[in-house]
Parts: C-alpha cells; structure tokens; sequence
C-alpha cells in the first residue's frame, strides 16, 4: 500500500512503445512499396535504397562516435531516414545522389540540431529539398519501369495529355515517378498498419489530404476525375501518411495537428494549381515543419493549478 503513494517525476503515463519498436512498425509499413519498387525499377531501385540507408546509419554512427554519444543506429532511426529519402529520388538518380543526401539529413538536419527528437524539419524531406536545388537535373530524370528502362516522365507532368496514365496504374502503380510515388494503394495499405499499431492518428493525414482534395475538386470544377488523379498521383499518399505524421517536426496536441495538417493540404493545393511546378507536397510538409513551434505555441492546453 505504501508503495502506491509514492510521488515521482512526470511523465507518470507509461507506454511499452519505443524508438525502436516504432521505427520498425514504420520500416514494415512501407516494407510492401519498397519490395514493388524493386520489382519495377530492379537493379536501380535496390542500389539507390542500400545506398541511402548505408549513407545514412554510417553517418549517424560516426557523428556519434566523434561527439563521444552512445551509438543508436539500432533504433531504426536513421534507417527510416534514408528508405524515405530514397522513396523521394527516381531510381535513376547516381550513386552520389543518396549518399551525399543522406550525409545531409543526418548530419546537418538532424545533428547538427541535437540528433533525434531535435531536428525542426523532417530530415528526408529537408535533404531532397536540398537534392532538387542542388542536382535539379540528376534529380528530375525519370525512367520507366522494368529492365529496359528509359526517360519518362512523372504522372503529375503528363496530367492533360496522351500520354497520363490510367487512374487504376496510378492505383496499384507500373508508373515512372520517384519510388515512394509508384503505389499509391500500397502506401495506403502502410498505413492502415500504422493506424492499426497506432503508431499514427488520422489527424494529420486524414485532413491533409482531405483539405487538399476538397480545394482540388472545386478548383477542377467538380471533377471527380481529375481530383482522384491529383489524390493518387505523386508524392500526396507517401507525404501526408509517412512524412507530415513525424513526432518531432509536427504538432504535437490535436487542434495544432488540424492546423498544420489543414496548411499542408493548401500549399500543397496552391502550388499544384497555380504554381511553376508539378509537385508540392515536400516543400507544403517543410513549410509547415518551419510554422511548428508557433502553432503549438498558440494551441498548447491551459496548463491549471500552476502561477499566472
């Protein structure tokens, strides 16, 4: 009885969940779009996902050892790192690509800050940002899938024309694109894991891409075509499921999930529709990453019984 009357230090709500358990529910969550972008692109899918989780996990260790920390690239961490930065670069993209992005999420965005749990942005979407600015070139060929690979370009490019491909290709996948942008059922599949493990909450996802479904659909006209096509096509599915859910760089009290997820879907609206580019779902994800800290100054819950 004593025993229970015990006061210690918060937090006093205990969970079996740890890093590592979540990091792996994440790496079998996209275990089904890593294996079928394998099957699509071969060879050059395999070596572009070993080379950025090498890249990756080799600069987590050496950046620990030089600061005299405690290795944890057991924890999965810079593993999910690299395979989702991976999933945001075409499958012909040179060696020197992943690697010297994956040095960069780590070392810069993630360490440079304080390692885990510190970084402001998602470290991924941070280092493809930096990949597109950089190398606009070797990071914007596209090939088609299966051995005989050659330049393609991406749905979201060919929307309009001839050449865009079926909603049900953009459904199961078969599509030129980057990685992650091949299967949008099977990310969807990922994270119904993620949701079931609950690892993840709807919250963000859910009116992400709810928020940009909606502006589409009235933008298009009430075209339920084209907005499906938009919903499937690039990197929505994998952003709003995988990327706008991470624990450090989002929200992290409901009504500033709503508000960062609700931003996200408009700039990603916005810069589809009326911007110079096809895509917008890495730099919507970074922007709102940026606007974190204030929402959640403004939304953090009345802490009671504490001084004014």
């Amino acid at each position: 009885m004593e025993s229970k009357l015990i006061v210690s230090s918060s937090p006093h709500i205990r969970s079996k969940d740890t890093v590592s358990s979540i990091m792996r529910d994440v790496v079998i969550a996209l275990l089904p779009a890593t294996l079928y972008s394998v099957y699509l692109f071969r060879f050059n899918a395999v070596r572009v996902i070993l080379l950025a989780i090498l890249a990756a996990v080799a600069t987590e260790a050496v950046i620990q050892k030089i600061r005299k920390q405690k290795i944890t690239i057991s924890d999965w961490s810079a593993v999910i790192t690299g395979l989702l930065l991976a999933f945001n670069m075409p499958a012909s993209a040179p060696w020197w690509i992943p690697v010297i992005g994956s040095i960069f999420a780590i070392a810069v965005v993630k360490h440079a800050f304080g390692g885990l749990g510190q970084n402001f942005m998602n470290p991924a979407l941070a280092a493809r940002a930096f990949l597109v600015a950089s190398w606009p070139v070797q990071m914007g060929t596209w090939i088609t899938p299966g051995a005989d690979a050659v330049s393609t370009a991406t749905p979201l490019a060919t929307y309009g024309t001839v050449n865009e491909p079926a909603i049900m290709d953009l459904l199961i996948g078969n599509i030129g694109g980057s990685l992650g942008e091949t299967s949008a059922i099977l990310l969807i599949i990922g994270g119904i894991y993620l949701l079931y493990r609950g690892v993840i909450k709807i919250t963000i996802p859910g009116i992400y891409i709810g928020t940009f479904g909606l502006l589409y659909f009235v933008y298009s006209g009430f075209d339920f075509y084209s907005t499906t096509y938009q919903l499937l096509a690039g990197g929505l599915m994998l952003g709003a499921i995988f990327m706008a859910t991470d624990y450090v760089s989002s929200p992290v009290n409901r009504k500033g999930q709503i508000i960062f997820a609700f931003g996200a879907g408009l700039i990603t609206f916005i810069i589809r529709a009326y911007g110079g580019m096809a895509e917008g779902v890495s730099f919507s994800i970074l922007l709102m990453n940026v606007a974190t800290p204030i929402i959640e100054r403004y939304t953090a819950p009345k802490v009671f019984g504490g001084a004014k």
